[in-house]
């Protein structure tokens, strides 16, 4: 970051945008500022479109006042029910908004509102390093108002309220995810007191929807580094509250001298190994949660020590309850993270192996057009200690994904996904749909997987033919 004076400030700030709100602020008479985020990215020296103005007054006035002035060029968008207003030119957009005084009620986030100064509106914000302001008047333009150290908390990377914490979080739980999350994406810490109170609220956070739960966890999972944010989530006793079956993972046994690892920083490395290579948010989700059926399926067995057979597919079924609570998408999105938590053993258990062109097909067909984000899933759950194993799958996992390329050239779909449906198997025998539909569908399946046969009609039906009759037979004999 850059300190910078208040002359440089006007400098910064020397646009059009800006000269243009100060004069009718000034016209009108009234005190006008940019504050929060834009004034937090200049000194960050980030990209910020996304302009906020309070106004000592009505905020809506303003707006209208450089509606006025813009002309055509601009788009005026007046939000009254909330005393707020929205001035849209090309891609960059300005929120005006009277300086408020702010009072909350236990049982609700929402807050009793009033007229208030600068003052007042300051100490209503979430942290100091967003409570900064920059004076527009013409008179003081460029002049940085900052009365609660905000800019001396950027210089120090530290995330801290205005106010007392407890105060703040408890009047407005959901500022506990927006603390955590603006730590994880400006890679800051967390002051000691505001930490504290995190845990001293963390129940709060009950009153809030879980749609907005939904929403704060999605931004901490696109930053660079978001296990840093389910990390201080689970330190902090939010996470139990909100996901607690990854709180679950954070457990480690010993029977008879052996322990399993610890799957919940597995689980972060594994997070930390995907966003390396993808910002893919469902990816990421998808690795979140590859390993949250572990809890329910570990068993300890005196031959082989702790085991955890079957915790893809127990996850897998956990995803929906977990998308569903959190008021995520029901839709492709989900089905895609189901796929990717019920299939991320598949790989492995190849690359384990000698890697046959079965396994392989067999791995693809299943897959289909999400096999690039099962491997990157698969390379990234790769994270043992032991070197050398590491580098044998590593190793496997290159020729795995040659031979995947290899039948992608060869249209897989069209060789190895039979050429017979259900609905055609349904017509030959007569049948209608049922066990032994299933029964042959998957038989024909596994020839044409294996390479047993060609993927052609007249192959298949006398395939067909001959399993039909020999199970007619064995029928005959039971």
């Amino acid at each position: 970051m850059r300190i910078f004076s208040d002359a440089e400030l006007a400098q910064i700030l020397d646009k059009d945008i800006f000269h243009a709100i100060s004069e009718v602020a000034d016209g009108l008479g009234v005190e006008c500022y940019v504050v929060g985020g834009y004034v937090r990215d200049i000194f960050l020296e980030r990209p910020s479109e996304d302009i906020d103005i309070v106004v000592v007054g009505s905020g809506i006035e303003v707006a209208k006042a450089l509606k006025n002035r813009l002309g055509k060029r601009a788009h005026l968008s007046v939000f009254k029910n909330f005393g707020t207003a929205q001035v849209k030119m090309g891609d960059m957009e300005v929120e005006f908004v009277g300086a408020r005084r702010e009072s909350y009620r236990r049982e609700s986030r929402k807050p009793v509102v009033e007229d208030g100064t600068l003052e007042d509106d300051q100490n209503r914000r979430d942290f100091t390093i967003n409570a900064m302001a920059i004076c527009l008047n013409g008179e003081r333009f460029g002049e940085l108002v900052d009365p609660f150290g905000g800019l001396d908390d950027l210089e120090d990377g530290c995330i801290r309220t205005p106010l007392d914490p407890d105060i703040t979080f408890s009047d407005d739980p959901l500022r506990m995810l927006r603390c955590i999350r603006f730590a994880t994406r400006l890679n800051f810490i967390i002051d000691d007191e505001t930490f504290e109170a995190l845990g001293r609220n963390a129940k709060r956070i009950e009153i809030i929807s879980m749609e907005r739960v939904g929403e704060e966890l999605n931004k901490i999972m696109m930053c660079k580094h978001p296990s840093k944010g389910f990390v201080d989530l689970q330190r902090c006793g939010l996470l139990q509250l909100i996901l607690p079956e990854i709180e679950a993972l954070d457990v480690v046994e010993t029977r008879n001298g052996r322990a399993h690892k610890n799957n919940f920083y597995h689980t972060m490395e594994v997070l930390e190994n995907v966003c390396k290579n993808s910002d893919n948010l469902w990816l990421r989700w998808a690795a979140l949660l590859h390993d949250v059926g572990k809890p329910k399926s570990k068993r300890w067995d005196p031959l082989v020590g702790w085991t955890f057979h079957n915790h893809n597919i127990i996850g897998a079924k956990m995803v929906y309850d977990i998308f569903k609570r959190l008021k995520m998408p029901l839709d492709a999105k989900m089905k895609f993270v189901q796929k990717l938590v019920d299939l991320h053993m598949r790989p492995i258990v190849i690359a384990d192996e000698e890697v046959t062109d079965s396994a392989v097909r067999r791995l693809l067909n299943d897959a289909e057009d999400d096999i690039d984000q099962l491997m990157l899933l698969c390379e990234a759950d790769i994270t043992s200690k032991n070197m050398a194993r590491k580098q044998r799958f590593l190793d496997n996992f290159r020729i795995v994904r040659e031979k995947i390329e290899a039948l992608k050239q060869k249209d897989y779909k069209r060789l190895f996904q039979p050429c017979i449906d259900g609905h055609q198997i349904m017509e030959m025998f007569g049948l209608s749909q049922g066990k032994e539909v299933g029964i042959l569908k998957t038989y024909i399946k596994d020839a044409v997987l294996d390479g047993k046969v060609e993927n052609d009609p007249d192959t298949l039906r006398q395939m067909l033919l001959e399993k039909y009759q020999q199970m007619k037979s064995q029928e005959g004999q039971a």
